[in-house]
């Protein structure tokens, strides 16, 4: 999914901003959202808010066990208390080595590491041993193998993951066009107030959706929708995306916020990928 660095543009205090951004971040995890990109859509800098979604998306998606290992104190973070917590598989609440479970898989991180043996926080009591070599804080996603006299976990990669481990995050200073025009999505879908109505692109979009398997799903901003953003590049959105759709026909409002066309759009997407 990818989504502008103008999104917070229009919100003032960081109490509001980081609000926004949960709201998306919360969304992109109920809809199953692999990964978030956040282009650049104008030509001044957008270093600083570019940073901010990155920081605020990141901080969200990290389970609550490994935030202070891995997120120092910043003014950014001020309200990151008031951030909805996801409840995804990656997020979970038990505390206790005693009660996890062989094969349970958790993310962690490296607070330790010589030789071939590491130690790793994930998120209980004790930390669990790893029988190899590690940069320590960095991040991990491990099977639990053993929790009788030591816990011992291995690595898993998250493509062998089975389930949804939540999204990841990237700010880029790629523009939209840019990032389209990769070779990393069989699958380019643009949502826009001035596209066809999803009704009319049913059935190839459900067909597409069931074969692709990278698919990018983009969105503009509050002042400036995909076409608008794509044509200040001198481009035509229909060049870069196999569909633009409207996934709100006939909208009570003049505008649509980004937020709420996250929300709107990727419930109507994942209707179609029941059919």
């Amino acid at each position: 999914m990818a989504i502008p660095a103008s999104t917070v543009a229009d919100t003032p205090h960081l109490r509001e901003r980081t609000a926004k951004i949960g709201v998306i971040g919360r969304a992109s995890a109920i809809f199953r959202v692999d990964h978030l990109l956040i282009y650049r859509d104008r030509k001044t800098d957008q270093t600083r808010d570019l940073k901010f979604m990155e920081l605020i998306l990141s901080y969200l998606a990290t389970p609550q066990y490994l935030r202070r290992r891995l997120f120092p104190i910043t003014p950014d973070l001020r309200y990151g208390g008031i951030l909805p917590p996801l409840r995804t598989p990656n997020h979970p609440l038990e505390a206790s080595s005693r009660k996890l479970r062989a094969g349970e898989i958790r993310d962690g991180v490296i607070i330790k590491s010589s030789g071939n043996r590491s130690l790793v926080d994930i998120g209980v009591e004790r930390p669990a041993l790893l029988a190899s070599s590690h940069h320590v804080s960095g991040r991990i996603s491990v099977r639990v193998k053993s929790i009788s006299r030591d816990l011992t976990v291995e690595t898993v990669r998250r493509r062998d993951i089975p389930f949804y481990w939540g999204f990841q995050v990237e700010a880029t200073t790629r523009t939209l066009d840019e990032a389209a025009g990769s070779n990393n999505f069989d699958l380019k879908v643009a949502t826009s107030r001035f596209g066809n109505s999803i009704s009319e692109e049913t059935e190839k979009l459900t067909r597409r959706w069931s074969e692709a398997k990278g698919i990018l799903v983009a969105f503009g901003s509050p002042n400036e929708g995909v076409r608008e953003i794509l044509s200040r590049r001198g481009c035509n959105v229909e060049d870069f995306f196999d569909f633009v759709v409207n996934t709100m026909r006939d909208q009570g409002t003049e505008t649509v916020r980004v937020e709420e066309a996250v929300i709107s759009s990727l419930s109507a997407f994942n209707l179609l990928t029941e059919n």
